[in-house]
């Protein structure tokens, strides 16, 4: 198969990763910067252009869209999807996922297991929100944050007053949700591929942060997984419409509630904690899936 990984570096390592994966299995890998693509969009047949040439029409996309430049990158993956390729993610479900706040309205809707969580755009509503997700302590959240980045606990209500003030005075959208104590400051990244959790790993925040991120200084381990945690990781997987994601979840007292879905999740974490090679195993999915103009949507989302 002829196979294109969009990423930014080639050097990052889950990129590294997918491609020996993929030219160990036999297939040929091209890795392509997502922001040096531009699109014929005049012509009659969707093209996409790199460097002064027509791109192949590859068997499959594998796209790595950093969360910085997720409407070009999605643009790219949507032109790549009416060429007729075959996207591991599609267009559609990587902005969903993006979307802190619409992704939660689409897991509510259906059942999964949420924080109580609030939206407002208004100063005047700030104390009936706080209220309404439990009161302090409370997670304060950038709509558009990543990483840990934009996320504040606030351990009263008169500073989550103040925070949430503060943000909305910038027109910043932000999130407002309960804190899950009895979570410790840890939480379970599920990566899932197709219809099953691959690997799964327990994120510690370091010492004195309850933000459990890897990039933040935060530990990782091998967890055993309880068979609710499995499904509704896959529940909310394909909920967002994503194959391939790193779904995070919180033990409650009530059971698993996810915290985010991400389209594009990281290899070097998971594969370190656990052995796994997770790498082999999107390509074994592409391998048993990639076939031309199955997009659910063909671009037309």
């Amino acid at each position: 198969m002829k196979i294109a990984i969009l990423s930014r570096n080639k050097n990052l390592y889950s990129t590294r990763r997918l491609k020996e994966a993929a030219e160990g299995r036999g297939h040929e890998v091209d890795i392509i910067d997502t922001l040096h693509c531009y699109m014929d969009i005049t012509s009659s047949r969707p093209v996409v252009r790199f460097k002064g040439e027509e791109l192949p029409n590859y068997d499959a996309i594998i796209p790595r869209i950093g969360a910085s430049i997720s409407f070009y990158g999605t643009a790219v993956v949507r032109q790549f999807e009416m060429t007729g390729s075959f996207c591991v993610n599609e267009s559609v479900a990587i902005s969903r996922s993006r979307d802190k706040l619409r992704s939660m309205q689409l897991l509510s809707r259906k059942g999964i297991g949420l924080p109580r969580t609030g939206f407002a755009h208004h100063p005047d509503n700030v104390p009936d929100l706080i209220k309404n997700v439990g009161g302090a302590p409370l997670v304060i959240k950038l709509l558009e944050g990543t990483q840990g980045i934009g996320v504040v606990l606030a351990e009263t209500e008169k500073t989550a007053e103040a925070v949430i003030e503060a943000f909305m005075g910038l027109n910043a959208n932000i999130l407002v949700q309960e804190f899950i104590k009895e979570a410790g400051g840890a939480d379970i990244r599920c990566f899932v591929v197709g219809d099953r959790v691959v690997a799964a790993m327990k994120r510690q925040g370091a010492e004195g942060e309850f933000r459990s991120n890897l990039h933040r200084g935060g530990s990782a381990v091998v967890i055993k997984l309880t068979p609710e945690e499995r499904a509704t990781a896959v529940a909310a997987a394909n909920i967002m419409g994503l194959n391939v994601c790193g779904v995070d979840l919180l033990r409650s007292s009530r059971g698993p509630v996810v915290m985010e879905v991400n389209s594009s999740p990281g290899l070097e974490g998971i594969e370190s904690a656990t052995g796994k090679d997770v790498s082999a195993m999107v390509i074994e999915f592409i391998e048993k899936n990639a076939k031309r103009n199955k997009n659910k949507t063909q671009g037309k989302g």
